[in-house]
């Protein structure tokens, strides 16, 4: 069902090392984990692995999924839910070849009580064999497509094929004529690609694409977007949707302003959310994008998280670091009632996980849903605009209610 409706505490630094840093554990003993659970953290210490693209494509991303936890912990004494925290962070590079060892090392060498992180679909496909067998539960905060078992899998992110649900209808609505599909050829790029057909061709809107399918561009190694586009220009698009992130996003902006299909509207997921808005520059002016999340938006949580971020990072705070920010304060909550209960384990964070009510957050608030252990919420429409001298992504409306 996808009903769509109209619509701080003095700081410290977090104990912060890489995975591949040969620090020993809190204490040198033969610790047990938090709770005896077979950790390598002590009694009163949760051991958090974190694993983002920190190298290739999506650096800018995995990036700021690893600052916005850390942004959280920064905020909150290094504690989640009373417990001290040792941060662990790997780097995920371009996919499930580095991401599976990232994790792996994560898991059976350091032992994590929780994993979270990851940025792309085939990654957290790839790594969830490990942490469900180790009965451990992933946390992601980006993208994720659908899973059988869910069991121990959580996101406080979205379901990889939403953002092209929430926005297709409103393309119908304002668009006259056929739009153009374009995306990345991965897994991640197929999902957020599908959720927009689909969704349009269930509100009876046409692509102009001449096979009427989707293009798609190589991955990673597509850098020139011209070529497409020329193949664009030459159909009866009155409009494009895609979804790039990372540098590819910034390729794709900066050429797309440059091509002979400049004028056509441009639609997308992604595109010029984070550090990429500031790379693509005066290109990026009137890109229209879907997300959960908007620097704007007008609520308590936001204004805290927004001002701690920029006091850190004299940027806009983005998508990726506040589902990372979140998914911290979803464990905060989760861990201090894992020990009302009893004891802190893997397991009974998991459980604790499932228990959890509304989330209070800079998005607005979320739940999770009972399906598909992802977050219930408002999807919002953004323009590039300029705000003061600088362009932002600027919230236009609400487009949609998703989860499940």
């Amino acid at each position: 069902m996808f009903p769509f409706a109209p619509s701080a505490p003095r700081r410290r630094r977090v104990r912060f090392r890489p995975a591949g840093a040969a620090a020993l554990a809190l204490g040198l003993a033969a610790v047990t984990g938090c709770s005896g659970g077979g950790s390598g953290s002590s009694d009163d210490t949760v051991k958090i692995g974190l694993v983002a693209s920190l190298s290739g494509t999506y650096e800018p991303v995995g990036t700021e999924l690893r600052d916005g936890f850390k942004l959280y912990l920064d905020t909150h004494g290094n504690k989640l839910g009373g417990r001290k925290v040792e941060l662990i962070v790997a780097d995920e590079g371009d996919g499930p070849p580095t991401a599976v060892p990232a994790a792996t090392k994560l898991v059976k060498k350091d032992k994590v009580d929780v994993l979270t992180g990851l940025v792309g679909g085939g990654s957290v496909n790839a790594v969830l064999p490990l942490t469900q067998q180790a009965k451990i539960p992933f946390l992601g905060s980006n993208a994720r497509p659908p899973v059988k078992d869910i069991e121990y899998v959580w996101t406080t992110s979205f379901l990889s094929d939403e953002p092209g649900k929430a926005i297709a209808p409103y393309i119908k609505d304002k668009v006259d004529g056929p739009v153009y599909a374009i995306g990345p050829d991965y897994q991640g790029g197929h999902d957020e690609l599908r959720g927009f057909t689909e969704e349009f061709e269930r509100v009876k809107g046409k692509l102009a694409n001449p096979d009427g399918k989707t293009t798609w561009t190589p991955f990673p190694k597509t850098t020139n977007f011209m070529p497409y586009f020329a193949e664009i220009a030459k159909t009866d698009a009155k409009a494009v949707y895609c979804f790039y992130a990372g540098k590819a996003a910034i390729d794709f902006a900066k050429q797309y302003a440059q091509s002979d299909i400049a004028d056509l509207p441009l639609y997308t997921a992604f595109v010029t959310e984070g550090s990429v808005l500031q790379a693509q520059g005066p290109a990026a002016k009137d890109i229209y994008s879907v997300l959960n999340y908007a620097a704007d938006l007008d609520n308590e949580a936001n204004r805290k998280f927004a001002a701690d971020w920029t006091a850190e990072h004299d940027t806009q705070p983005t998508t990726y670091a506040m589902a990372s920010y979140d998914a911290a304060a979803v464990l905060d909550k989760a861990i201090a009632d894992a020990a009302k209960d009893g004891d802190v384990t893997s397991q009974t964070i998991n459980k604790a996980i499932a228990g959890l009510g509304q989330i209070d957050s800079p998005r607005g608030a979320w739940e999770f849903g009972d399906k598909a252990h992802s977050p219930v919420q408002t999807w919002y429409l953004r323009q590039v605009r300029p705000d003061g001298s600088k362009l932002a992504n600027v919230m236009v409306q609400d487009l949609a209610t998703l989860g499940s």
